[in-house]
């Protein structure tokens, strides 16, 4: 072959190359842009039907003999949160528990189990329904970030109404990081905080998911959290709970289970170092990423309640 032959080949060979990396970079973004899409809206409420299905549940606390009322925290003149509160059974309140769901949960999905405990012991209850999720407007979830926000109008709302002190903050895995965020960035200030699974980073969360179904964790959950975070405006590269637990300074209960895929015992025992005020951590031994009141309600009363007496 002659020489301009052979360099005419090596350059047809590079323009081939240099186009099929051209064409995998777009399908991955591509992929990447609608996976962030799917995996932040819910379905029910989304003009395109695209999204996971919106957490909604069928149970009431009436169900569990718990007379409630149904009250909605105003956003702004579109949007709302939808709660239940629930007063304690005796007439002396001792005090009261918000309660916040985990991603792909809702007050009547998640809150309930953990709320009838709360009850038991004395205290008035406030279940919340983050934005997309439940009676609350709108139809995304931002993985703990924007509902850090509805955790602060919660709290502040559990002020306004003069409802009985101490306030209590208790969360489920994606519900613990929107506490800790409005924590360390809305500056709210509970007398207390139970975390429960909650996750260390974001990255590291998307990452564990994508090991657990097989699919390549590089690049893909890099571009996940990339489309997700300019889908929504938030930067979920920054969106570390392990960080936020730097400017807890109030008693906190940390609980998780150490079959958790999810988290690993290496990153709780960091989020529980970093906590500043007086804490605990409960480790239970046989379980996952799952309710742990429905796993263990006898010992998750009894920690929770030893931990209630102390604040």
């Amino acid at each position: 072959m002659q020489p301009l032959a052979r360099r005419n080949l090596r350059r047809k060979i590079k323009q081939y190359l240099c186009q099929l990396a051209l064409a995998a970079f777009l399908i991955l973004n591509a992929l990447s842009f609608g996976g962030a899409y799917v995996l932040t809206h819910f379905s029910a409420s989304n003009p395109w039907g695209l999204g996971i299905p919106r957490p909604i549940g069928s149970q009431l606390p009436t169900d569990i003999g718990l007379e409630y009322i149904t009250q909605r925290i105003p956003v702004n003149q579109a949007e709302w949160l939808e709660t239940w509160f629930i007063p304690a059974q005796s007439p002396m309140s001792r005090g009261t528990v918000l309660l916040f769901p985990g991603n792909g949960g809702s007050k009547a999905k998640q809150l309930l189990a953990p709320t009838q405990v709360f009850h038991n012991l004395g205290y008035d209850t406030l279940l919340v329904d983050f934005r997309g999720v439940g009676g609350s407007s709108g139809n995304t979830t931002t993985l703990g970030t924007r509902e850090a926000k509805d955790v602060a109008l919660a709290t502040d709302y559990a002020q306004r109404t003069n409802l009985q002190h101490p306030f209590v903050l208790y969360g489920v895995s994606m519900g613990s990081a929107a506490i800790l965020k409005a924590v360390a960035e809305e500056q709210i200030n509970p007398d207390a905080v139970i975390l429960e699974l909650p996750f260390a980073r974001l990255l590291d969360a998307v990452r564990s998911r994508l090991s657990a179904i097989n699919v390549p964790i590089f690049p893909m959950a890099e571009l996940l959290i990339f489309w997700g975070s300019i889908q929504h405006g938030f930067n979920g590269f920054t969106h570390n709970p392990v960080a936020y637990a730097h400017q807890v300074k109030f008693p906190t209960l940390l609980l998780h289970g150490r079959l958790d895929r999810w988290t690993t015992m290496a990153e709780i025992n960091q989020i529980f170092q970093n906590l500043q005020g007086s804490k605990q951590l409960v480790i239970f031994p046989n379980t996952g990423h799952t309710l742990l009141v429905t796993v263990d309600q006898e010992r998750w009363k009894q920690r929770v309640e030893r931990f209630l007496r102390g604040i």
